[in-house]
């Protein structure tokens, strides 16, 4: 049976497409099928890629290479997810938290591939819904996280936040993020929250801005229900999710964020702990700021 692999890559990136045609070739010697996204075929110009489209271009496929940086990825796993297949991220972009492997591991990755040298793991993600009235206005899901911000920079939102039915607190502010622990390293993070190690199953409800005197990020168990509720005599608001899927939002709308149903599945070449990607990642200075003074 010939085996299969969805190739994603960024192929406005000189770099990216030189490295993508690099790991085409080597997985066509190997005898895999190779497929790439049609858009993304005609840039790669290799008669060795299947072009393929739509939600099932990964049906069948062993694994789903993405090149690129997060939002590469992300994108991958849009369409990965739906029939389970495993990501493997490797990262040409700057920090690369989802990548399991750097541009100079490539080679090597692809030799672990096509040796069937490497483990999955899930990962949580967040299904979303938005309702008016009884209507849906609009569903999705995330890996990393799901925004409800204001649509006006001069506005503020005013936003009632309510864990499992229960109300929790109203915010004046720019929005609010609902993550996954893989999400507490993106947007998350930046807005204040704490990181979360991949293993740990929670949903994170951080505040943009409010102007409240409670504020703080919270870690709330991971079969909690957080529905966040958009004033009627407020502004727009948009929901977006990881970035890549956005809808707009009148007043008096209801969100609700659920852990999703279907995880991500990620490859993992080789056990790493977290601590140590952190460090990387991030450029810890692990023997603090004033150095060793022993």
């Amino acid at each position: 049976m010939t085996r299969a692999a969805l190739l994603v890559t960024h192929t406005g990136r000189k770099d990216s497409t030189a490295h993508a045609r690099t790991v085409a070739r080597d997985l066509s010697d190997a005898g895999f099928e190779v497929r790439v996204v049609a858009e993304e075929a005609f840039d790669l110009d290799l008669p060795e890629v299947t072009p393929v489209s739509g939600v099932a271009a990964a049906a069948g496929v062993e694994i789903v290479f993405a090149l690129g940086g997060d939002g590469t990825l992300l994108r991958a796993a849009e369409l990965a997810r739906p029939v389970g297949a495993p990501m493997l991220g490797i990262n040409l972009g700057k920090v690369g938290f989802l990548a399991e492997a750097e541009i100079s591991d490539l080679d090597k990755a692809v030799r672990d591939v096509v040796a069937r040298d490497y483990t999955v793991e899930e990962r949580m993600t967040i299904d979303v819904t938005a309702t008016l009235a009884g209507e849906v206005l609009a569903e999705s899901w995330a890996l990393n996280e799901v925004t409800v911000e204001k649509s006006a920079p001069e506005r503020m939102l005013e936003l009632m936040v309510d864990v499992d039915g229960r109300p929790l607190s109203r915010y004046g502010c720019d929005g609010v993020i609902c993550a996954t622990p893989t999400g507490s390293t993106a947007y998350a993070f930046s807005a204040g929250g704490p990181v979360v190690w991949p293993q740990v199953e929670a949903l994170l409800v951080v505040p943009i801005s409010a102007h409240a005197l409670f504020s703080r990020p919270l870690v709330t168990s991971p079969t909690c229900r957080i529905d966040i509720s958009v004033d009627p005599y407020t502004s727009l608001a948009v929901l977006c999710c990881d970035g890549r899927r956005v809808f707009d939002l009148p007043p008096g709308v209801n969100i609700t964020v659920r852990r999703g149903a279907t995880p991500v599945r990620v490859a993992q070449l080789r056990p790493q702990p977290f601590t140590d990607r952190l460090v990387a990642k991030f450029a810890l200075p692990v023997e603090g700021w004033r150095g060793n003074s022993r």
